[in-house]
């Protein structure tokens, strides 16, 4: 017997009851929309605070996870290369471009690579799911041979969401004081096209 997945309200909310596959996005996705709104909505200055001695920002985790989000689903799990929009990239000398170099971008940039990112690794984990599942071989090779599964390297990047969404807490709380484990149930992002300005 088959049963349809009982969905949830607010669309962050993974399914009370669904398939492994629906679980597991809808775990990634609710980590995406919670780190999403603890860095949202900010200026360069309150993406730019530190605390500390730590070199993190909220600006240079938008910017890490944008990475993450493509370097996962394009390169690991397809075997493309890098979207164009990272052509122009410091990584031969310094292996945290993405994290040192955010203090440059304005924040609308900013958001819009990741939620760029985010919009490309959804229809690439639909396609790649769709024609194979979660069992099925990433393109990655592993340096000892063969190759992990598309199931692990989705575990990983939720892995990187819970470690950043943490350190988004507490960077956000130091900027404004927000705080809480979820948005406000009609929150939603803000984005701009930047491709069509200027």
């Amino acid at each position: 017997m088959t049963t349809e997945p009982v969905s949830t309200d607010p669309p962050w909310e993974p399914p009370l009851s669904g398939t492994e596959v629906e679980h597991l996005l809808g775990a990634l996705d609710r980590l995406r929309w919670t780190f999403r709104w603890k860095a949202g909505d900010l200026g360069a200055d309150g993406l730019g605070q530190r605390l500390g001695g730590s070199t993190l920002t909220l600006g240079g985790l938008v910017k890490h996870l944008a990475v993450q989000e493509d370097y996962c689903t394009a390169v690991k799990i397809s075997g493309a290369p890098m979207p164009s929009v990272w052509d122009d990239n410091g990584w031969d000398d310094d292996e945290d471009w993405e994290l040192t170099s955010a203090a440059g971008d304005a924040p609308e940039r900013l958001y819009a690579l990741y939620d760029d990112a985010v919009a490309r690794a959804r229809e690439t984990m639909a396609r790649v799911i769709a024609s194979g599942g979660l069992d099925q071989a990433a393109a990655m090779e592993l340096r000892g041979g063969g190759h992990p599964s598309v199931r692990r390297l989705v575990f990983d990047l939720v892995e990187e969401y819970g470690r950043h969404t943490g350190h988004a807490d507490l960077l956000r709380e130091a900027v404004d004081g927000r705080v809480g484990e979820d948005p406000p149930g009609d929150w939603r992002p803000r984005t701009i096209d930047i491709s069509k300005e200027g």
